[in-house]
């Protein structure tokens, strides 16, 4: 495990239980990348961040809060917003990706910057009283595109300053992120590989898992170069088409 990375990006509902959950759970490396400051409004469900924080860069409060809390855990910092100029390099640098963002454009150029560069990487959502989660494994399982193809329109769908969050269910699912991580670092097939998970805090709160099976026309079901450059042009054709 001390020779693996985990690279979270977003330091919010989603990305603060999880990198909790990985320091306690024995992650040795983490790197964090966010470019936004803790607001008021994010101590709620954001627990890592406390009124000290205010202001500060997210990232920076939360590595500060880790090395306290765990003397373990190596904590990179990346103060940017992820896109297509430095995914590749944020990507490459790691071994396996949270997706803890909340926009669906950054989701899907995870999504093929990863399976670009062979990198797996758990796949969450977060909205209202629901959740679900995926893990990719490129080369072997369906990746999010397999699932929705193409991202949605702007306003097609509510945003989650909208709709709004309910915090425990974002933990429930940053949490799930961070165990199949960690099945990853032990060598064990994590258990959403090719699965997704939903979940749904409403009345009669359900949990499932469904199998997802590649898509004959998806990009993961050809073979995808592996290395900077095939994430570089997983990127541009990113950017052109969105």
């Amino acid at each position: 495990m001390a020779n693996q990375s985990i690279l979270i990006i977003g330091m919010g509902g989603l990305g603060v239980p999880a990198a909790c959950a990985l320091a306690r759970g024995g992650a040795a490396r983490l790197g964090l990348v966010d470019f936004d400051s803790v607001a008021l409004s994010n101590l709620p469900r954001q627990v890592i961040y406390g009124i000290s924080s205010l202001g500060r860069l997210k990232v920076e409060a939360a590595a500060e809060r880790l090395r306290k809390d765990y003397p373990g855990v190596a904590v990179a910092t990346y103060p940017v917003a992820l896109d297509a100029a430095n995914a590749a390099d944020l990507i490459g640098r790691h071994g396996f990706v949270i997706d803890a963002t909340d926009d669906p454009a950054s989701k899907f150029l995870i999504n093929d910057v990863c399976v670009a560069l062979q990198r797996p990487f758990v796949y969450a959502g977060v909205l209202g009283m629901s959740g679900q989660a995926m893990t990719v494994i490129p080369g072997r399982t369906a990746c999010l595109r397999c699932l929705f193809e193409e991202p949605p329109a702007p306003g097609e769908i509510a945003s989650c300053r909208e709709a709004g969050i309910i915090g425990p269910v974002a933990a429930a699912i940053g949490e799930v992120e961070a165990a199949e991580a960690l099945r990853w670092l032990r060598g064990t097939e994590p258990e959403l590989a090719g699965r997704i998970l939903t979940y749904d805090a409403g009345a009669g709160a359900t949990l499932r898992t469904l199998a997802v099976s590649v898509r004959a026309q998806c990009r993961c079901a050809r073979a995808p170069g592996i290395g900077p450059s095939a994430a570089e042009a997983a990127a541009r054709e990113h950017t052109t088409n969105h």
